[in-house]
């Protein structure tokens, strides 16, 4: 796969004085196709969690509080693209499978959401652990 897949989708806000409603995903969305399992991954500023590599798994990326600086790389030495998202752009980032990715937190402590289409599993991922 090439970084030049990824495809990053503007998500809709609705504005309400007592608190906005973000919408993330419906499977009505073209690039949602089937579920697997969602989780949540927290992220404190400064602190870089990755690379991550998906063998089978597409992902479907956001940040639901915070702002954080992804990387993606077709090999860890070669080409890189950075997306970065957050409250203010709120936006999904649908990951296919077999690129790299890292991630960093820009602001306090953030977090994640990882939608993936298939249940994870220990030898579908493989992880290069950065200190």
């Amino acid at each position: 796969m090439s970084v030049k897949r990824i495809k990053v989708v503007k998500l809709k806000v609705i504005k309400n004085k007592k608190g906005n409603l973000s919408k993330y995903l419906s499977k009505k969305d073209k690039y949602f196709s089937l579920f697997g399992e969602t989780y949540f991954t927290e992220i404190k500023k400064n602190m870089v969690k990755g690379w991550n590599y998906h063998e089978k798994c597409t992902c479907l990326i956001s940040v639901i509080y915070g702002k954080v600086k992804f990387t993606f790389a077709d090999q860890i030495d070669k080409k890189k693209r950075n997306i970065t998202i957050g409250k203010k752009n709120f936006s999904l980032i649908v990951l296919p499978p077999k690129v790299w990715f890292k991630f960093t937190s820009l602001e306090g402590t953030s977090i994640i959401v990882n939608t993936i289409n298939k249940v994870h599993s220990l030898n579908e991922v493989k992880k290069i652990l950065i200190k």
